[in-house]
Parts: C-alpha cells; sequence; structure tokens
C-alpha cells in the first residue's frame, strides 16, 4: 500500500467526486480513477459504488477511512520528526551518569533547563560502564573516562574533590585539608569500589605504601557521611555536604585528590552540536558549583 494511493482516497473522499478531487491534485479524472482501482485491487475492497455523479462510499470504505487518516497523520507526523532531526534540534535528551554524579551535578543542572531546553530523560550508569554501549543509549553520558576514542565526542566537565567529612567538633575541622598520611590514621568510612571516590583513595594510598588504620565500607555516600556524624570514621566521598559536616579537602603529594569528569557523546550523533554545547553549559555550572578545577 503506498501513502500516495491513500491519499487520492482520501481527497474523493473529501470532495465528492472523482472530478473534483482530480482537479484538487492536479491530474486527469481518468488517471485518479486508475489509482483508485489499484486501491481497491490491493486492499481487496470495493471502496466506492458509483451513485449517479457521485462516488458514494461503500459500507467497507466508510470504515476504511479512519485508518486511511491514521496513516496519513502518522506519515505528516514521521516527515515533521525527519525535519527536527535533520535540522539537529532535540526535543529530548537522555542523559546517563554515576549515581553520585546524577545527584549532586545532573540534577542540580537540569534544575536550570528552561522550556527552549530539551526534555531531560536520566540514568543511573556504572562507573565502569563501557561508553561505547551506553552511547547506543544515550545521547549523553557523564563519565570519569577521558578522551576522545572509538568515535566518541568528548569534554572534560571539570575535576572534583575528594572530601574527607568530619563533625565540626572533630580536631581536623579547623584545618581545611588533611593529607593522605594523616588520613591513614584515622578510621575511615568509605563507599563500595562502584565509587569512583574509593578507586581514587585506594590508588592514593597504595602508591604512598599506606594501609589505613580502621576502615568501615558502605554503599551510598550520604549513608557514609551519615556515619561520620555520629562519630564512627572519617568519611571519604565525593558527594556535596549533608548533616553539617566539615568537608576537608585531602592532599596526596601535595595535590588535592580529584574525581575527572567528562561527557561524551556519539561523533556521528545527529545533534552532536546540540549536545556539544549542552556539554559546555554544563561545564560552566560545575565551575560556577564548584569554582574553576580545570585548566
Amino acid at each position: 500500500m503506498e501513502i500516495r494511493l491513500l491519499r487520492y482516497f482520501l481527497a474523493i473522499v473529501e470532495n465528492g467526486t472523482v472530478t473534483e478531487a482530480a482537479a484538487g491534485l492536479q491530474m486527469t479524472q481518468p488517471a485518479l480513477s486508475r489509482q483508485i482501482a489499484i486501491l481497491e485491487r490491493r486492499l481487496g475492497l470495493r471502496l466506492f459504488q458509483r451513485v449517479g455523479a457521485r462516488n458514494v462510499l461503500t459500507r467497507e470504505g466508510q470504515e476504511f477511512v479512519p485508518a486511511a487518516r491514521k496513516v496519513l497523520h502518522a506519515e505528516a507526523n514521521a516527515r515533521q520528526l525527519a525535519q527536527i532531526l535533520a535540522s539537529g534540534q532535540l526535543s529530548r535528551v537522555s542523559l546517563a551518569a554515576p549515581r553520585t554524579t546524577l545527584i549532586d551535578v545532573v540534577a542540580p543542572f537540569m534544575a536550570t533547563f528552561t522550556d527552549d531546553d530539551p526534555s531531560p530523560e536520566v540514568s543511573e550508569t556504572a562507573i565502569d560502564a563501557d561508553p561505547a554501549r551506553m552511547l547506543t543509549e544515550h545521547d549523553l553520558l557523564i563519565t570519569t573516562h577521558s578522551g576522545e576514542a572509538g568515535g566518541h565526542g568528548s569534554m572534560p566537565l571539570a575535576r572534583l574533590p575528594v572530601w574527607a567529612y568530619v563533625p565540626e567538633e572533630h580536631r581536623l575541622a579547623g584545618r581545611g585539608e588533611v593529607s593522605i598520611a594523616e588520613l591513614a590514621e584515622e578510621p575511615l568510612i568509605l563507599p563500595s569500589q562502584d565509587f569512583r571516590a574509593r578507586q581514587v583513595i585506594a590508588g592514593a594510598l597504595d602508591v604512598a605504601g599506606l594501609r589505613p588504620k580502621d576502615t568501615v565500607e558502605v554503599y551510598h555516600g550520604r549513608v557514609a557521611q551519615a556515619l561520620a556524624q555520629a562519630g564512627r570514621g572519617i568519611a571519604v566521598v565525593s558527594d556535596d555536604a549533608y548533616f553539617g559536616l566539615v568537608p576537608l579537602t585531602i592532599t596526596f603529594r601535595d595535590e588535592p585528590l580529584r574525581v575527572a569528569l567528562h561527557a561524551a557523546w556519539r561523533a556521528d550523533h545527529y545533534a552532536r552540536e546540540t549536545l556539544e554545547h549542552l556539554a559546555l553549559r554544563l561545564r560552566a555550572f560545575c565551575s560556577a558549583r564548584y569554582g574553576p578545577t580545570l585548566g
């Protein structure tokens, strides 16, 4: 079944005669009649019955009219969508990020969206998720993976600190920072290996040849902070502060420990320019929220 045949059929329905429909379609009456005969043959239905000078719909023809209109409406919508996609516009944007980044970075960024922005859809992803696979399912990936590989565009967003959180009454609270060596002497509350902050602190301790005095592992950064507030140890996470805790910068070799964030998108994405612009906005948002961390 061809779309044009349905269009011819509905033209006769709306005009009442083949002659008037043919004039509107800028074709001859015999040519239009032949096209309707082809449609009836392909459908196996008699759509019209000649009554005087007019073509009257048969009972089956009447029932077929809504279906034909629905198909033409869907075709018009598909054409409109194709034009939007070809222009690089996004009506919806799918974002994916690890849990902490999703809560502390992506969600607050989404709160700045206006009516002119695409509707966001967000998903949580593991920190070690394969960017190539994730970008087959999402438009924009916020990840700790860096570089442009495998046909992916990439942009550095921020280098966010890994914090050591202590209660206000803790003896280290007024320090502002704590070295990795000092931290190893304290009881630590660490997130699981599913968190990039855990991998960063574990790597620094390993390079420094240090073994923490005592550790507790939890599966959520906010739970780690709750335990720190309860006096069970120092929470080492990259989350924003909760429960009135004081954040301390963790230093290793005179540099603060940080988690690098990058935005990634398919290099052949139809809206790659829009996604790159969105990534630039996210980078500016991170800079305003956490201070300049790149460069």
